[in-house]
């Protein structure tokens, strides 16, 4: 098999291929809820944009954030969300952290509500916890380090927003190390 893998096999609006089904739904309620479990299990990241979805999974010791992949929108939320859906279902994540972008005072902006709005919405369509994050600055932290890594503009564009979405990602895995908090569930 060779990867990427063709075109026509990739769902529309990813780079990646769609191999498995939706999970079942879960409640909205569980938006922003500390999840707990007995033993690691994979956390995928979104930093939700406006054209972009940028999607990060860590590894299965819940220690490393990696981008994972882009989830172009369709101008349809519906389809972007089962998109999302077939990415949990896909990787076996068993929680979505989802960037909330607050103000550098740590306010929550129009953005950041209609940000919290779409997670619970997501959180909708997943059979997983869906949970919300500080991700101020993780776009420029990604774009420096791309940057510095001599990516010229057009390559950082197709990989910035997954990239921000590990770097938001790594640091809500670390933050629960360092509280020693247990892995997600």
């Amino acid at each position: 098999q060779t990867w990427p893998p063709p075109e026509a096999s990739r769902p529309s609006g990813s780079t990646r291929p769609s191999t498995r089904l939706a999970p079942p739904l879960a409640s909205p309620a569980d938006v922003d809820r500390p999840h707990r479990t007995a033993g690691p299990v994979r956390a995928l990241g979104l930093d939700l944009g406006s054209q972009r979805i940028g999607v990060a999974l860590c590894d299965s010791d819940a220690t490393l954030a990696l981008p994972y992949d882009v989830v172009v929108r369709t101008g349809d939320r519906d389809r972007d969300h089962r998109r999302i859906a077939d990415i949990v279902a896909e990787t076996g994540a068993g929680v979505v952290v989802v960037g909330l972008p607050l103000s550098l005072d740590g306010g929550e902006g129009p953005m950041a509500r209609r940000y919290r709005a779409e997670a619970r919405r997501i959180g909708a369509t997943l059979g997983v916890p869906v949970e919300t994050y500080d991700e101020r600055l993780t776009t420029v932290t990604a774009e420096r380090a791309l940057r510095e890594s001599g990516l010229s503009g057009r390559a950082r564009r197709r990989v910035v927003d997954q990239v921000a979405a590990s770097v938001m990602l790594q640091s809500w895995l670390d933050r629960r190390a360092a509280r020693g908090e247990e892995p997600p569930e």
